[in-house]
């Protein structure tokens, strides 16, 4: 098992800027007028460019002053919080269609799940005809959400989209307290439920609305490329579909996609050693938005290092 990551961060917080949420502006003439803000919390994990170009973890990282714009203007941070202090909240969800191939593996995941840290949350579940069967929900019985994992049923009667599967997931968060949330999705990322011609990663309508719902809830998704029936023909093209459209749901929610090329992947176990270290690199950050018009709002989070990368959302939708 990967050791433990240990990143320190470097953060400068004045106590001037927290105290804005409870601020005002003044105008020419001197009278106050209350402005108004209101608090977003997304899932950021730092890494160095080192560290993504060699593959290869750092067990220390200088992460610097860290800065979130939000449309373009520099927002306040109020903290930022990591693995020793905020639990994991974690749901595993597999595509009950995949390759039999994907039942060698289930081990794979039942170690991942019981060597997360203590006090994580994790919630088991499977996809399929649009919908999840939930085998073990939320529970920091780590042993009890290993054993929940099962065979795979196998090929679908009907082509079908995983990520509906995942929109319904996402609800299952509300019941939790705001913090690290993640899921594992292991997919082929292919939505045919309106036909191949529409399952590019641009026009898939499910795909679109989980993405929306993954970054309402600050969900960050990390997927494993594993073939169905579809994408296990040999089709490039199908399967290029399905990764781009894994790649998509990960990259715009804070989380990676992970694929051995256009494959079945022999193991997971690489996979894992990787997402371990991003799990280890995650944190929250919570800042005070000064927008608080409905409708979507781009995120840029930056750091005064020049050598550091930083994985977050894009954005997210407030109504």
């Amino acid at each position: 098992m990967l050791k433990k990551i240990i990143v320190i961060l470097i953060v400068v917080l004045l106590l001037a800027s927290i105290l804005v949420s409870v601020g005002f502006s003044q105008n020419g003439n001197g009278n106050r007028r209350d402005e108004k803000v209101r608090t977003v919390t997304i899932p950021i994990s730092i890494f160095t460019k080192k560290e993504q170009k060699e593959n290869r973890p750092e067990e220390f990282v200088q992460a610097g002053d860290l800065k979130v714009a939000e449309d373009g203007d520099d927002q306040v941070i109020l903290s930022i919080r990591s693995v020793t202090n905020t639990p994991l909240s974690l749901a595993v969800l597999i595509q009950d269609d995949l390759s039999s191939d994907t039942n060698l593996k289930l081990d794979e995941i039942r170690n991942f799940i019981r060597n997360l840290p203590k006090g994580s949350r994790v919630m088991v579940a499977y996809l399929r005809a649009g919908t999840i069967q939930v085998r073990q929900k939320f529970t920091e019985d780590l042993e009890k959400a290993a054993k929940s994992l099962r065979i795979l049923a196998g090929n679908a009667s009907a082509p079908g989209s995983p990520y509906q599967g995942v929109e319904e997931a996402l609800k299952r968060f509300d019941a939790l307290p705001a913090g690290r949330r993640a899921i594992l999705l292991v997919s082929d990322g292919l939505d045919a439920s309106r036909g191949i011609e529409s399952s590019t990663p641009t026009q898939s309508l499910d795909l679109d609305r989980a993405i929306l719902r993954a970054q309402r809830k600050s969900v960050a998704v990390y997927s494993f490329y594993s073939p169905a029936s579809l994408t296990g023909n040999g089709s490039s093209i199908l399967v290029l579909n399905g990764q781009g459209s894994l790649e998509r749901l990960s990259d715009e929610t804070g989380g990676r996609a992970f694929f051995q090329g256009s494959i079945a992947p022999i193991s997971f176990e690489p996979f894992f050693d990787d997402l371990s270290v991003a799990l280890n690199r995650q944190f929250a950050l919570t800042y005070l938005s000064t927008h608080l018009k409905k409708g979507y709002h781009k995120i840029k989070v930056s750091s005064t290092n020049p050598e550091v990368e930083i994985e977050h959302p894009r954005g997210y939708y407030f109504r």
